[in-house]
């Protein structure tokens, strides 16, 4: 379990540190903290304690009015406003000495046309845009610039930059240029979300996520870890704990084949447990650590 981790969202809340963490555990993901206060509790509690810390940009709350940097916006001012704010926030997340700082890829999300895409939450309509309206050389020559540039932030700041996937189109599953690009710039990983994944192959025909799991996980750095029910068009459990019951027939994401492949692929990858815990009881909660544990360990 040396690689497992939690997240702390909002704020640092110790009460969950408690019922969540386990000894052992690498460490702790942040996201929009909303008190500089707590930015120093868990500074000091990561020294203390001798755990690690990842961010899930943004570390802070209300910097901006969406919360992810459309790094690959189609409007310039846009775009360079994005890029603007991360450096801002890169002296804001120095102060928890991050391991890594993970964004999401592609923001803008580009949309495959052919999908019903009415299930998937999005804040704002900047934050998407139609394949048919967002080229593949469009996408391969902002993501070289954005390669670049992260490669020159991770050097400079000392952390890994980290990608993860919302929805994919078929640039991403069906082309080479991203596994191109990781491989040239080998700083930059990746992050797999089950649940996102799965939930992308209920609505979208021709999406395969054990498919994009074996493409990708050789370049993961961390998986976000959770499951969903889905049943007759209807999502009945989000953010879930996964356990060893939830089968596939019963419209639970297929886990136990995902840790497969994350095993064969990539096996010392970070594992972030991004599910609601208090859903379960504590003894499940340890159930489903144990589980994911022997799942990676193949035992």
């Amino acid at each position: 379990m040396n690689r497992f981790m939690i997240g702390q969202y909002g704020s640092y809340d110790e009460l969950k540190f408690e019922r969540d963490f386990r000894a052992g555990f690498w460490g702790v993901e942040a996201c929009l903290f909303e008190d500089d206060q707590d930015l120093e509790k868990l500074a000091r509690q990561a020294e203390e304690r001798k755990f690690n810390v990842g961010i899930h940009f943004p570390l802070r709350a209300g910097r901006s009015r969406l919360r992810d940097a459309l790094f690959l916006a189609q409007d310039d001012t846009l775009r360079a406003d994005a890029y603007k704010l991360v450096q801002e926030e890169l002296e804001a997340a120095m102060q928890v000495k991050p391991t890594y700082i993970l964004f999401h890829y592609p923001k803008p999300v580009i949309l495959d046309d052919r999908v019903n895409w009415s299930t998937w939450r999005f804040s704002d309509p900047a934050e998407f845009v139609m394949q048919s309206q967002f080229s593949l050389e469009e996408l391969v020559n902002k993501s070289e610039a954005l390669f670049q540039w992260l490669t020159e932030q991770g050097e400079a700041y000392h952390f890994t930059p980290v990608l993860e996937f919302d929805a994919l189109c078929p640039y991403l599953y069906e082309s080479d240029y991203l596994e191109t690009l990781l491989l040239r710039y080998p700083t930059i990983r990746v992050c797999l979300d089950t649940g996102r994944l799965f939930l992308q192959e209920q609505v979208d025909p021709n999406f395969d996520a054990r498919q994009v799991i074996r493409k990708y996980a050789k370049y993961a750095d961390v998986i976000h870890l959770w499951t969903l029910q889905y049943q007759n068009a209807q999502i009945l459990h989000y953010h879930y704990p996964v356990l060893p019951e939830q089968v596939a027939g019963e419209g639970w994401a297929p886990i136990a084949d995902y840790l497969r492949i994350i095993r064969e692929e990539q096996p010392h990858v970070k594992i972030q447990f991004e599910h609601q815990p208090n859903l379960i009881s504590e003894e499940d909660l340890s159930r489903c650590y144990a589980w994911v544990d022997a799942m990676l360990s193949g035992a």
